[in-house]
């Protein structure tokens, strides 16, 4: 590749503040799925939600996630309280209820581990590990990557691992992003599979 040819894949590294209102919610709920996403450190678990309101909260996952993948299938509407961060499809009511109380909460954790998490992400060069996983994985398989995106989500989470959470999304834990060594370890099966 000449110095002038952009590459033609595309990986997001950050931390968005409507994918973790979301988790909070998720926790503070008692809403169990996904299974294998463990739950944000510092964020105490309620009992557990009823089926109706495990279904809107996942529907609203899958939007807030990768919302050009999963489209709303009728008009949505702004929940009070969480600025523009909490849009519910208008049949949702009982997610949208059970959430309204969580509102100051949820926003003030997100605020608070969003700002932390973009100081230690400054510290780092992800561009760099990113397009050296990548020319070292084209290496070994002998030729240029395919075009692909690839959205990374930078997580409090509890327990250290990456987890996929939408078709080109994927969760890493804050802990193992900071392991330089293991995090090039982790990820360099995922980027093999996207090339």
């Amino acid at each position: 590749m000449q110095a002038s040819e952009r590459p033609s894949w595309r990986v997001t590294e950050g931390t968005d503040l409507g994918v973790l209102v979301a988790l909070y919610l998720r926790t503070t709920l008692g809403v169990r799925p996904p299974e294998e996403l463990p739950a944000l450190r510092g964020v105490i678990p309620a009992g557990e939600a009823d089926d109706e309101v495990t279904a809107q909260w996942l529907q609203y996952w899958r939007m807030t996630v990768e919302p050009l993948a999963h489209p709303a299938d009728e008009p949505l509407e702004l929940v009070d309280g969480f600025r523009d961060l909490v849009a519910l499809p208008v049949s949702a009511v009982r997610l949208a209820e059970a959430i309204a109380p969580l509102a100051p909460a949820a926003l003030a954790f997100a605020d608070a581990a969003r700002g932390r998490l973009m100081l230690e992400q400054r510290a780092r060069a992800a561009d760099l590990v990113w397009t050296y996983l990548v020319r070292d994985e084209e290496k070994r398989a002998g030729r240029p990557a395919h075009p692909f995106t690839l959205n990374v989500q930078l997580l409090p989470l509890t327990q250290r691992g990456i987890w996929w959470i939408g078709d080109l999304s994927i969760a890493v834990s804050d802990g193992l992003r900071g392991d330089a060594p293991a995090f090039g370890k982790a990820i360099r099966p995922i980027v093999a599979d996207l090339l």
